[in-house]
């Protein structure tokens, strides 16, 4: 009877899993499937695996991440993740500075954010160990602190209240992963998956928990649209 049982599970697992696409979103942005390698954080009680990086609230409307990161290279304002919050119907993680700008308006940015929704806030690299002390005595969302190098602390950056590290290493990411999961076996860790699939596999097989992908631009969806559209009759 056992034997049966075990039989029968392992067919109900290989099955594949039924999908429906519509008519409307047949072309919706997909993230690489290699990423549900990933074991994924849970926060909240939503497991989240894949996170798209990206501010532009068409694609986030139209993907199949599990959430978005909003980070952009300008001063965060909360009108910017108000919106982003409101119109996407995945968690956001909202960048709050830490690089330009910071000190009380980073503290202000990360409250804003936690009333409006936010799923938890992203430090850039340079902030200091003291903002991140102060944001964290405030919020009760995961703070985010993105780690750009090896020579980073990772230590006192989890001591001063950060839940989660954002790796993005460029070329060196997966190394870098490698090298923090080895010294922090339970630290929660998001890292950018690069190009292709080789290198989101190997930033997995290095410790990553989640992974952040980029998709393309809508310039770039478009072109593909626009070059189906002419070949019609």
């Amino acid at each position: 009877m056992s034997i049966e049982k075990d039989v029968s599970a392992s067919i109900l697992n290989e099955r594949a899993i039924p999908e429906y696409h519509g008519t409307l979103r047949s072309h919706m942005v997909e993230v690489p499937n290699i990423i549900s390698k990933c074991g994924g954080i849970r926060i909240f009680g939503r497991l989240i695996k894949s996170l798209v990086f990206s501010t532009d609230i068409a694609i986030i409307r139209n993907i199949n991440a599990d959430a978005v990161v909003a980070v952009y290279p300008f001063t965060p304002q909360p009108a910017v993740s108000q919106a982003l919050i409101m119109g996407s119907d995945l968690p956001v993680l909202c960048g709050v500075g830490g690089g330009t700008t910071t000190g009380n308006r980073v503290v202000h940015l990360a409250s804003n954010a936690e009333f409006q929704g936010a799923f938890g806030v992203v430090l850039n690299a340079p902030t200091s160990n003291e903002t991140i002390e102060r944001v964290h005595k405030i919020i009760d969302i995961p703070i985010v602190i993105t780690v750009v190098s090896e020579l980073d602390n990772i230590a006192e950056r989890i001591e001063a209240g950060a839940a989660i590290l954002n790796v993005s290493g460029a070329a060196k990411t997966a190394w870098i992963v490698e090298k923090i999961r080895k010294q922090f076996p339970k630290v929660a860790i998001i890292a950018t998956g690069g190009p292709n699939d080789q290198s989101i596999n190997d930033t997995i097989n290095a410790g990553a928990d989640a992974i952040t992908w980029t998709p393309p631009t809508t310039a770039e969806i478009f072109k593909n649209l626009m070059t189906k559209y002419r070949r019609q009759p």
